[in-house]
């Protein structure tokens, strides 16, 4: 018998036809889709801020940042909050997905890690796979996913709101 303490949750999410989880810990909400504030000069996966409570978010679309080609919104769109510990500080971040699955337990035994292909490639940001029934879930390594270049955006954003409440 699996003892609880082995099992993590994860919300998994499609990107296409691919299928990917974040630990169910870092999400603070999930929002249907909507426009964003576009910020001038920023990445192109940087798609800009949205309202979430009262705050300024950054919103990244994930399709992009993981270099899959850009999709128009559809009904099933979410933009997922969420709440990434770094080393200094908590980051704020709202990321698109096609779609959001469910929450599913995985246990510490099901999850591989990423593989080794023989040449180079971005699995930084791979915190594991499962395997399921469909093929794949890919396991998100977010810290290491959100790289300094939303780092640095989203300190601006929290700057901006800092000096908006002075």
């Amino acid at each position: 018998m699996t003892d609880a303490s082995d099992e993590a949750q994860f919300v998994t999410l499609r990107l296409g036809a691919e299928m990917f989880a974040v630990p169910v810990a870092f999400v603070r909400e999930i929002l249907d889709y909507r426009e964003t504030f576009r910020i001038p000069e920023g990445p192109d996966y940087m798609l800009g801020l949205i309202d979430v409570r009262g705050r300024g978010t950054p919103v990244i679309d994930l399709r992009l940042k993981l270099g899959l080609p850009k999709v128009p919104p559809t009904p099933a769109t979410r933009i997922m909050v969420l709440d990434v510990p770094l080393s200094d500080r908590v980051l704020s971040l709202g990321v698109v997905a096609d779609k959001v699955l469910e929450v599913t337990n995985f246990v510490a035994e099901q999850i591989e890690a990423a593989p080794d292909v023989g040449v180079a490639w971005r699995s930084d940001y791979i915190a594991g796979v499962v395997r399921n029934d469909a093929g794949f879930v890919v396991l998100f390594d977010l810290p290491n996913l959100l790289t300094a270049d939303e780092t640095l955006f989203a300190s601006s954003v929290e700057e901006a709101d800092l000096a908006e409440a002075s």
